[in-house]
Order: C-alpha cells, then structure tokens, then sequence
C-alpha cells in the first residue's frame, strides 16, 4: 500500500481526495495537513516506517505555502516524492515548484484518474506535469530561446562548446534545477536519453559535476 500525506487548506478538497485514496485499493493515507509548518511537525514525529511514499501539495496556504514546503521536504526527506495539486499554473509557480523539488504538477481539476495515475508514476520514479502546465513550460523555453538568442554572441555561454539544440534545452533545465526525471517528462524523453545528453554536455563543457555545471550555466 502505498502512504499518501495530503497537505490542503480547501476541507472539501481533503474529504473528496481522502474518499479518491481509500475506495481505490492501493493507497493509505498517512497523514494529512492544512499548512505547511504542520505538515513539517507531523513528519518530524513519523519513525522511518511511516514516513509517506508520496505527498499531494498545494500552493496557497496559511503560515506556509506549498513552495517553501516543498524545498524543505526534498532536503530533509528526499525519498518523498511530491506532487503540486492546485489551481495556480502560471511561470513562476511552475518554476519554484520544479526547481525545489516537486516530482509532479497537476491542477486541481485533474480528476481522480489523473492523480492516481500521478501517484503511481511517481512512486516509479516518474515525473508527470498537467497537460497545462505542460504548454506553460514550452512557452516558458520559447521565451528563454528568444531572449537567448538575442543575446550578443560573445556573451554566449555556449560558443565554442559545439551544443546541439536539444543538448542547449537540456542546459536550460538543468540551470533551472530541474532532475533527470523532470527533463524527460518535460522534452518527452527517456531518462535513459536524457543521461546520454548530460554525459556529452559534461564532456563539452569539461567538467563531471552537475552542481558545477550548473553554476557555469547559471553565470
């Protein structure tokens, strides 16, 4: 069975996904929060054995909201995999959520199928982002392949290294913070591939670290 924490300031919402876990035969729920600072106190009190394979987070609550939630959770329990629900898809959300940590993004509006189909993917070791959110992020590279190449080329941070398209959109996530995983389910590839790509970026760019050539594409 796998533990599900739901964090959500909405009652109704908690009612109707407590309803969703417990009639679907795979999941338990383990806990349950309306803020973030409560969510961290329940957590601090679970043993090892009862920590949750998965949180559903959202983003707009008292005391502390599901953005800040989320960084702390991915540094104090990064086997949790955590998944945003919320009614908020817009770039900088998306980012913050992503690059602090979160495995998923649905909306509110999903629907049962979707979340727990979210939930089994990401207990895989799989990202999966709202079909909206998707079309968020690719006008959120669009922009940033726009202003990239108005850049003047001697203050490009690629020349010289020979990067091909898809390895420059790989660069651009990574300096966003985003995992392995959530660049697959962002440009539609295997994580197989996207490990591919990383070992001939690290080459060009003639480090072996993804902290430093994160820095390095950040500067």
């Amino acid at each position: 069975m796998a533990k599900v924490f739901m964090v959500d300031d909405e009652p109704l919402l908690m009612e109707s996904l407590e309803i969703i876990l417990t009639y679907s035969g795979g999941h338990l729920i383990s806990g349950s929060s309306n803020n973030g600072v409560e969510a961290l106190d329940k957590l601090s009190k679970m043993s090892e054995e009862q920590l949750p394979d998965v949180m559903l987070v959202d983003l707009n609550m008292p005391q502390m909201g599901g953005i800040e939630l989320i960084k702390i959770v991915h540094e104090k329990y990064p086997q949790i995999k955590i998944i945003v629900l919320t009614t908020f898809y817009d770039e900088k959300n998306i980012s913050q959520a992503l690059a602090g940590g979160a495995t998923g993004y649905l909306l509110k509006d999903s629907g049962k199928d979707a979340i727990l189909d979210a939930i089994d993917r990401a207990l895989n070791g799989q990202s999966v982002l709202d079909g909206k959110v998707m079309e968020k992020i690719t006008q959120m590279m669009a922009g940033a392949a726009a202003e990239e190449n108005k850049k003047a080329p001697s203050g490009d941070i690629y020349e010289g290294k020979d990067l091909t398209d898809r390895e420059k959109e790989i660069c651009r996530l990574i300096a966003e913070g985003c995992t392995n995983s959530q660049i697959a389910s962002i440009l539609f590839i295997s994580e197989g591939t996207v490990k591919n790509y990383m070992s001939s970026i690290y080459d060009k760019f003639d480090v072996h670290d993804r902290a430093k050539l994160a820095l390095m594409l950040k500067g």
